[in-house]
């Protein structure tokens, strides 16, 4: 759908699912899309490459983001939706010696084909309508990332949740169990019961970037909050974690 002269929204199953600026790559218009830029941003030093998996592509938002302001950066994107590639990249073309390769796979397969300690980032963000499959926040699933990634890397997850945040204390408790790094960034409304909203969660063998994410919300022109140690386990611990079937 058209949201303006260069820009375009892909909705899937009523819901929107990305913002595609085709003039202005960097530009990204959902807030939670542009907190997970934040995340992406604080990796590494400023402009150099980076390795990423993305699960889940859509209008590939954020591989598009950062082939504009990490030039040379290897990404893979793991989309099964064989029909939405296809007219993503015929109606929203990629630019030219992007470096985003898209594969036709679910998240899961994907992962499982990947070289150990390959990846400087896994980026979860795939959803049906407003679900995220089941078998992307397993224990399974975060040891399988945790295998590709190399020791500075991160596991980006983002899920949808409200008060009393059920879903969001079950994933937390299957990603500390993998991971000992784990912060959590949400708008100020969502993390007092008002409305749901996207939790995104970062979490790492080794460092989180908490300071780096703090400067960034402060400055930022939508603010949010970014939560780490005591702080998720006071408001997101004392969930079980899922288990593959």
């Amino acid at each position: 759908m058209a949201a303006g002269p260069t820009s375009w929204i892909v909705r899937l199953d009523g819901a929107d699912q990305s913002y595609v600026d085709l003039a202005d790559p960097t530009r990204l218009a959902f807030d939670y899309v542009r907190r997970m830029g934040d995340v992406i941003d604080a990796h590494g030093s400023s402009g150099q490459p980076v390795r990423i998996v993305h699960v889940g592509g859509a209008g590939l938002t954020l591989p598009r983001y950062v082939a504009a302001n990490r030039p040379r950066s290897p990404q893979i994107v793991l989309e099964p939706d064989v029909a939405l590639t296809e007219l993503v990249r015929r109606d929203l073309p990629l630019p030219a010696r992007s470096g985003i390769k898209v594969r036709p796979v679910d998240g899961r397969a994907g992962l499982s084909a990947l070289r150990t300690a390959s990846t400087h980032l896994v980026v979860v963000d795939a959803f049906a309508g407003t679900v995220g499959p089941a078998d992307l926040v397993t224990l399974g699933c975060f040891a399988e990332v945790a295998r590709v990634l190399d020791e500075s890397g991160w596991l980006l997850l983002n899920l949808v949740d409200k008060a009393p945040f059920g879903e969001a204390r079950r994933v937390v408790a299957g990603i500390r169990a993998v991971f000992p790094a784990v912060l959590l960034s949400a708008e100020p409304a969502t993390l007092r019961g008002r409305r749901p909203g996207n939790l995104l969660v970062v979490a790492a063998t080794g460092s989180v970037p908490v300071a780096a994410l703090r400067a960034r919300a402060a400055t930022g022109a939508l603010p949010y909050r970014v939560l780490d140690g005591d702080a998720v386990s006071s408001s997101f611990g004392g969930g079980l974690p899922h288990s593959d079937p």
